[in-house]
This record gives C-alpha cells, sequence and structure tokens, in this order.
C-alpha cells in the first residue's frame, strides 16, 4: 500500500497538469482567435477604408465633378480614418443601379431616390439644400411661341428621366392640373440629364424643357449666349429637397463626422464657396421620417397621372 507521502506527491502533479494544461488550452485558444476575423455590423475603420460617394445625374459627369470635388476634399481634410471618393454617374439609371446594388457608402439622390434607397440599406443623415429651390420649371425658347400650357398640346416636351422628382414627376404633374393629359397629348422625351433637357429647347428639339432652379442658373453661368434666347416660362410649388443617405454599415464614427462637416459647412468662406460651386445653399439636418411626405406625394402621382418608373 503506497505511503501517504507518495499519494501526497501523485496528487501534486495531477494538480501541476492540470493547472498547466488549463493554462496552455486558454493561451492556444487566444492565439488562434487573434488573427481570425472579428464579427461586427460595422467594417473596421483603417488609414486604408474608401467611402465612395455618388452623386445622383444633376449635371453630365465632368460637371459634376468639377461641381463636387471640392465638398469631396473638405470632408477628406476633416475626416480621420478612410478617405472619400467622389463617383460620378452617366445618367438615372446608371446612380439608381448603383444605390441598388448597395455599392456607394454615401449618395446624394432626390426625394423619390431616397424612399427608394431606405428600402435598399441607406439612410438619411441630412438634406441637400433650401427646400424652397426644390421645384420644377419649364424653360421655352423666346421665340418658341409658348405662352400657356395648352401650347404644348402636341408638342415635344424633355426632361432628365422618368424618375427625375423636381425635374419631370412635378411638372407632369404640374401640366395634368391643368388640363393636360401627359400620356397623349404630348411627346416625353427623357434625355439623361438636366443640361440635355435645356440644351433640347435651344435646338428646338423639345418645345419646352422641365429642369429645376440649379442647374437653370448654372446653365446661364457656362453657357450665356445660348441662355439669352431661353427664358422660364413656369414654375411648381416647392418640395423636400435632396438628401444625403449613407449606407447602414458604414462605421458611425464616419457617419457622424461627415452629417457634421456638411451641416457647418455654411458657416465659413470656404464653405459657402464650396456650396456656391454645386448652386446648394446649405445642408439641414434630416431623417428618414422627414421624406414619408414623398411617398404620399408619389402614391397620388401614380393614381393620377403614370407610373414613376417606365418599363
Amino acid at each position: 500500500m503506497p505511503s501517504e507521502s507518495r499519494i501526497f506527491k501523485i496528487l501534486i502533479l495531477i494538480f501541476g497538469l492540470a493547472i498547466f494544461s488549463y493554462f496552455m488550452f486558454s493561451r492556444g485558444e487566444t492565439e488562434l482567435q487573434a488573427p481570425g476575423p472579428k464579427y461586427s455590423s460595422h467594417p473596421p475603420v483603417t488609414k486604408n477604408s474608401v467611402y465612395r460617394f455618388a452623386v445622383h445625374a444633376l449635371h453630365n459627369p465632368a460637371r459634376m465633378m468639377a461641381a463636387y470635388q471640392p465638398l469631396i476634399d473638405y470632408l477628406n481634410e476633416n475626416l480621420t480614418g478612410g478617405r472619400i471618393l467622389l463617383e460620378a454617374s452617366r445618367d438615372y439609371a446608371d446612380f439608381e443601379e448603383k444605390y441598388r446594388a448597395g455599392k456607394p457608402e454615401f449618395i446624394l439622390p432626390n426625394p423619390w431616390q431616397t424612399i427608394q434607397a431606405i428600402n435598399t440599406g441607406y439612410a438619411v443623415i441630412a438634406e441637400a439644400g433650401d427646400p424652397a429651390d426644390f421645384k420644377g420649371i419649364f424653360i421655352v425658347r423666346r421665340d418658341g411661341g409658348i405662352s400657356e400650357p395648352s401650347d404644348l398640346k402636341g408638342r415635344a416636351v424633355s426632361y432628365p428621366s422618368p424618375t427625375a422628382l423636381a425635374a419631370c414627376i412635378m411638372p407632369q404633374y404640374f401640366l395634368h392640373d391643368r388640363g393636360i393629359d401627359v400620356n397623349k397629348d404630348i411627346e416625353n422625351c427623357y434625355v439623361g440629364s438636366q443640361e440635355s433637357s435645356i440644351m433640347n429647347v435651344y435646338l428646338k428639339k423639345t418645345a419646352a424643357g422641365a429642369t429645376w432652379p440649379p442647374p437653370w442658373r448654372a446653365f446661364q453661368v457656362t453657357n450665356p449666349g445660348e441662355a439669352a434666347e431661353l427664358k422660364l416660362i413656369w414654375e411648381t410649388g416647392s418640395f423636400i429637397n435632396n438628401s444625403v443617405m449613407a449606407r447602414k454599415d458604414v462605421p458611425p464614427a464616419i457617419r457622424e463626422r461627415v452629417r457634421k462637416c456638411l451641416l457647418v459647412l455654411h458657416e465659413t468662406e470656404r464653405g459657402r464657396l464650396i456650396l456656391s460651386g454645386m448652386e446648394t445653399a446649405r445642408f439641414l439636418p434630416a431623417t428618414d421620417t422627414d421624406y414619408g411626405v414623398v411617398r404620399d406625394y408619389i402614391d397620388r402621382f401614380e393614381k393620377e397621372v403614370r407610373k414613376v418608373v417606365i418599363k
């Protein structure tokens, strides 16, 4: 029978092995976990993180890049942990395909596109511009002989896109309210951009062109000779303006920093110059809830005029 001393030594050895095994297992588990993926609802922020900022087809791509690159430069100067790249789109359809696929991290859509993007994983962080400036306008030639909406019957009208809220949907609702059946009484020409809508009027391809104030102001600056032969003849009522949205998986710190930078942009001379280049008064606080009025408006439009998406 083993002595008490021998039994005691065996117990000490077993206890020591147990402690050693526990330590090695814990250490091994930590070492195995350290290099592996860390699961989170937000991607990690690193100095090499890139966030794309896509703007809907307010202008042709070259003009849009010139107008919005100063904003992107400003954001990058004030952003820690990554950088933002400006992304142009050929036309409305190209931009809409991007946010439906959830590709850009940040987008600047029109109000109709905003309510669509909410359904594809984006959230509003600001309103881009004064609501009073968001309205449809009609441009005609001074020698075109158009004075009343009824003069457009049997004629062609140009728009950037069937999904352009201020530059198509609101103008078509305006004509509808004045007795024009936009599906039968006129020829609707969807020409891809705001500038093209105006140029079609100048070139006498359409009797009237629908757009909204910022592109018309920009056109008068960049094309004064052509603009002198045109005039603004009617305008719709105003509505909530474009939004800035962030994809919901953008890290909260990045999203919040961009939001704060936008909201104070108008407070400095440099910021006001940036806003002027974009034909935007300022950025305002806004959330998804603020754009609920757009759903109601679109519901009425689709019941009374046409479906927004034309297939």
